[in-house]
């Protein structure tokens, strides 16, 4: 199955723009190879508004939020996930509005981090997130005229959270699934075990008519996207095991040989994506490797 991006710029950051029925976006001025034309902040309802994701610490950021409602009440602030371009501009909203924080609960890694592991990205961890209310799966949020169910998609992050917004087909997908590239995947923050899972329990949605993402725009066929997503991860899987049937490696050599042509920046974040795929192939008894699986480690298929 074709999986084929969308990598146009979806607007110019520090507008907040109408971009479907009940539902309006700002963009962060925080672009980057792993945040596109910077992170989607959106802004549902009317009067009453819920804020989801405001984004990085950037009060230039919630100065063209706020001055795009005027004479609205921002009643709640919702967050997807915990990494530094979504979640901590949650704190500068509710400091300006009194809006309580709900959503994702504090961050907190798929596993237990080994000795001298470090995040690698830019797109890190926020560990000040304090949330007033966590919500989990089949929650349901009511607003002043319109309504969040909850659905738990962990794999980008432990505590990720996607939100339908009920009765119109719309789901806010967060970094789980997204129109113009594929969602980092890096232990020990992500698993990618749980990530497939929560692929597949989003293929099962049969309701969804279009996800609105974190960075860039909306992916309109959902269920034909995610199922080629899905395709995507199984055929990268498939390519470790293969490589790993020729003998022993280590990954910056599988990096090398699958992802021909690749961004330097990217090397490092494609690196994670495998040890992702090794790190559940261990667990499922597929591959295997001496003491402790690492980012240095030699594997071996079994």
């Amino acid at each position: 199955m074709d999986l084929d991006f969308d990598r146009s710029a979806p607007a110019q950051s520090g507008i907040l723009i109408p971009v479907a029925p009940g539902i309006r976006r700002i963009i962060a001025n925080n672009p980057s190879p792993f945040t596109f034309t910077g992170t989607c902040t959106y802004v549902v309802g009317r009067g009453d508004v819920t804020v989801i994701d405001p984004g990085p610490e950037d009060e230039q950021q919630i100065d063209a939020l706020l001055a795009g409602l005027p004479g609205e009440r921002v009643a709640r602030i919702l967050i997807t996930h915990t990494h530094r371009d979504h979640s901590p501009a949650a704190r500068q909203l509710q400091a300006r509005t009194g809006a309580p924080i709900i959503g994702c609960g504090p961050h907190r890694a798929s596993r237990a981090a080994l000795t001298g592991e470090v995040r690698r990205l830019d797109a890190s961890s926020d560990p000040d997130h304090a949330p007033d209310r966590i919500l989990v799966d089949g929650d349901v949020l009511e607003g002043e005229d319109h309504a969040f169910r909850v659905i738990e998609t962990p794999g980008h992050t432990a505590n990720h959270l996607a939100f339908e917004l009920v009765d119109t087909g719309m789901l806010f997908s967060g970094d789980h699934v997204m129109a113009w590239s594929t969602s980092i995947v890096a232990p020990p923050d992500g698993a990618m075990g749980p990530y497939l899972a929560s692929l597949e329990k989003l293929i099962a949605r049969e309701e969804d008519r279009a996800y609105w993402p974190g960075h860039g725009g909306p992916v309109v066929d959902p269920r034909r996207f995610t199922r080629a997503l899905l395709s995507h991860r199984r055929q990268r899987e498939t390519q470790i095991i293969e490589f790993l049937a020729k003998g022993p490696a280590r990954i910056p050599a599988m990096v090398a040989a699958n992802y021909p042509g690749l961004n330097p920046a990217l090397v490092g974040a494609a690196g994670l994506s495998v040890f992702a795929h090794i790190e559940d192939l261990i667990g499922r008894g597929v591959v295997n490797t001496e003491g402790d699986a690492t980012l240095e480690s030699q594997f071996v298929l079994l």
